[in-house]
């Protein structure tokens, strides 16, 4: 029942975040900006971030068991949940590239934060955070690509 929740809580995080982004990666402003090169195609996107709310919520299930942990875990993953939630519209809706290169570091900031408290407790699960921490290094990437060169 728990992995349930957060199954619910992430994925409806991400609906929430492409609800707020506007007319996202489809809309005018995005397909014409100057993109990185190594801009991966749509569909690479929707998989990542499935295997990525997948992996956050078994890792979450089991770091909520851990009694030590879980009132320090369940804050900072509220904290991402709101970072994550948030990148959409500064990017796509508000155009603010520059808020949207901070604000995501700070989620890979936070995520890291999630992983280094959650390890010594549980070394093998915080695996999981693993494509989660390398998305956002190459999102932070294409985010910084688009703000220097448009």
């Amino acid at each position: 029942m728990r992995l349930l929740l957060f199954f619910v809580l992430n994925f409806g995080a991400l609906a929430l975040g492409s609800y707020l982004m506007g007319e996202g990666p489809m809309g005018s402003w995005y397909t014409n900006l100057n993109k990185a090169p190594w801009t991966p195609p749509g569909w690479v996107f929707g998989a990542s971030w499935t295997l990525i709310m997948i992996c956050l919520s078994l890792f979450m299930n089991k770091a909520v068991q851990v009694e030590s942990l879980r009132n320090t875990i369940l804050w900072i993953y509220a904290v991402q949940l709101v970072f994550n939630i948030a990148w959409n519209p500064l990017f796509f809706d508000l155009h603010w590239m520059g808020w949207a290169l901070v604000e995501i570091i700070l989620l890979v900031l936070i995520v890291g934060a999630m992983a280094l408290i959650a390890k010594p407790h549980l070394p093998k699960a915080t695996w999981l955070l693993t494509p989660y921490v390398v998305w956002l290094s190459i999102a932070i990437t294409l985010n910084a690509y688009a703000l220097q060169n448009n």
